[in-house]
């Protein structure tokens, strides 16, 4: 897959989603897993927010179309890890955004992820009930 000088991209990750998106010029559609937005997303207005935050921020609001892959995780972190994506994209197409994505924290890959469960317990911390007899 080539990257035209027309061509953004950026890999988002949270928890265990990861996002691939390419920002191309265009008028502001999405396309998530061949999907539309409202289609991806459904009702949960919040997390279409969310993926639109960076375009906020900016002020880059309908001056690019996404299309992006994404797996792994629930829609929480999906919606985060498209954030991050557009985020790190936007930082390729113009560097001088970076000041104001870094300060709203949209740079930030979150390392909290849940943590592996032990053998001989009942989870990550949790033991199994002691038995004196």
């Amino acid at each position: 897959m080539s990257t035209t000088p027309l061509e953004y991209y950026g890999t988002g990750k949270r928890k265990t989603s990861v996002a691939r998106v390419h920002l191309r010029p265009g008028a502001g559609e999405f396309q998530l897993n061949q999907q539309g937005l409202d289609e991806y997303f459904g009702g949960i207005e919040a997390l279409k927010q969310v993926v639109k935050q960076p375009f906020s921020v900016t002020e880059t609001n309908d001056r690019f179309d996404v299309v992006a892959t994404i797996h792994g995780g629930g829609v929480n972190s999906q919606a985060g890890a498209v954030r991050h994506g557009i985020s790190r994209a936007l930082c390729e197409f113009n560097l001088e955004l970076r000041g104001k994505l870094k300060k709203a924290g949209f740079l930030t890959r979150g390392a909290r992820i849940k943590e592996r469960e032990k053998y001989g317990q009942k989870g990550a911390r949790r033991r199994f009930q002691f038995s004196k007899r």
